[in-house]
């Protein structure tokens, strides 16, 4: 999609794209702004498996301005103003846990909002993107308090019992994530073929 140019005098990582729900460009803002006034913006998430199609989960640090301590998947971000989607996935990757050179492929995108708590409202249109991983992290401490790799059946099945220790997007975005063939590489992603059956027990999270 083509996005206009809006200047913006702060540092690019204290901005996010405003969108409208088409996924248009409108503006942007100041992203501890956007989060206190429930604005819609442009949002990455990536969930990555390793080669027995388990996910990569990471505990958010105790410093993060929301959702502190709560277990979400691999990793999240905001695209810069100009940045594509998939390049502010793997910006993102690096930045939080010293990933580089992941195959990402966008395979899905949803609209919700939420109340985080603290005066602050999360209302993004997320793009989900998945990948393969099965090589050495580096997690930024100030990002990254943990990292687990879960068997999916088993992580939709904390969610469903104790979703208050995974951040509100999370089964938004391990649904959408675990709707694809991990083991066929990117082309599967793409042609939406499935890895078996796969039930959905609790309805994604819609705000």
């Amino acid at each position: 999609m083509t996005s206009p140019s809006f200047a913006f005098s702060a540092d690019d990582d204290d901005v996010v794209v405003l969108v409208d729900p088409r996924d248009h460009v409108v503006g942007v803002a100041p992203k501890l702004d956007a989060h206190r006034e429930g604005r819609l913006h442009r949002a990455v998430s990536i969930v990555l498996f390793d080669e027995c199609g388990r996910l990569l989960l990471q505990r958010r640090a105790r410093t993060k301005y929301h959702s502190r301590g709560l277990w979400s998947n691999t990793c999240c971000g905001h695209p810069r103003p100009g940045e594509s989607v998939r390049d502010a996935a793997n910006r993102r990757l690096r930045e939080e846990l010293g990933i580089a050179d992941c195959d990402l492929v966008a395979v899905a995108e949803f609209m919700y909002r939420a109340d985080l708590g603290d005066g602050l409202v999360e209302h993004e249109l997320d793009h989900v993107l998945i990948g393969r991983w099965n090589g050495e992290m580096a997690p930024n401490p100030a990002e990254v308090a943990d990292t687990r790799w879960e068997e999916r059946e088993r992580l939709l099945h904390w969610l469903s019992i104790v979703p208050a220790r995974y951040t509100v997007w999370t089964l938004d975005v391990v649904v959408r994530a675990c709707c694809h063939d991990w083991r066929l590489g990117p082309e599967s992603a793409r042609t939406g073929r499935r890895n078996g059956p796969f039930r959905v027990d609790q309805a994604p999270y819609t705000g």
